[in-house]
């Protein structure tokens, strides 16, 4: 197949302004911007002919042009990453499959966008796919300490028997009223914001309007959800790994400490 990754970046995050641009230091001491770190993680995946930034911001784009990124300048009317990737399909090398590697996630393992590819390869009728990961007690502990706090931690996900998606919320679902061990499996899955799509699903999800739970949540996957759309939830793992994802400022520091654990994109 031939693939494309999409990398999309807006500097007006509501959450953190100019987030795309914020640097973080490798374990090398190096500081890189975020967009840097996560084109990087995109280059890492097999198979894949092109990664690319998906921008409105000159000010990103020249950055990501700096570090020797293909850019695609798409309109500012997009709305959220998979608005973003479907209006910068007709500057992509004609792709059979859109990956849209979220542009905060530079802790993303490259076999986790391997295995969304497997996904859509095995079932073509599927639209789209994600990964989850089960939460150990340590993430799962950060993510109730951020929503005490009234921050966004990450994204929770629960699925059918199929794998496919049922809902995704930014509280900490399924309800759990147990205390779990550091290293101990929950029942809860985090989201981790990658998507992989067929060109023909993109085009489709742009042409509807945004729908009440996705407008209530913020999450672009639930206009999918609403539409009855397949979103298959595909269960990785990262063993050694931590994966997080820079929502705040606070997490900055989280992620060059795992950086700094795991290595270097």
């Amino acid at each position: 197949m031939n693939i494309s990754i999409v990398i999309p970046a807006r500097y007006a995050s509501s959450r953190f302004p100019g987030k795309p641009l914020v640097a973080l230091k490798g374990p090398d001491g190096v500081s890189r911007p975020l967009i840097e770190w996560s084109w990087r993680a995109g280059a890492a995946v097999k198979g894949v002919k092109e990664v690319v930034v998906a921008t409105d911001d000159e000010r990103i784009a020249e950055a990501s042009r700096a570090f020797g990124a293909k850019v695609a300048m798409t309109s500012e009317a997009c709305a959220n990453g998979t608005e973003r990737c479907a209006d910068a399909l007709d500057q992509l090398d004609a792709p059979d499959l859109v990956v849209n590697l979220q542009g905060d996630a530079p802790l993303t393992p490259p076999w986790f966008v391997e295995d969304l590819i497997a996904a859509m390869e095995a079932d073509p009728s599927l639209d789209a796919a994600t990964p989850v990961l089960r939460c150990d007690g340590a993430t799962l502990a950060k993510f109730q300490e951020d929503r005490r706090a009234g921050r966004v931690g990450g994204t929770t996900a629960v699925f059918g028997g199929d794998g496919d998606g049922l809902y995704f919320s930014k509280e900490v679902i399924p309800y759990t009223s147990s205390d779990f061990a550091a290293d101990a499996d929950t029942p809860v899955f985090h989201h981790v914001g990658v998507y992989a799509y067929s060109p023909a699903a993109l085009l489709r999800y742009a042409a509807w309007p945004a729908g009440s739970l996705e407008k209530l949540e913020g999450l672009e996957q639930l206009r999918f959800l609403e539409n009855g759309a397949r979103v298959r939830c595909v269960e990785v793992s990262a063993p050694g790994r931590v994966f997080w994802e820079v929502n705040n400022p606070v997490d900055v520091a989280r992620v060059e400490a795992a950086m700094a654990n795991q290595g270097a994109v």
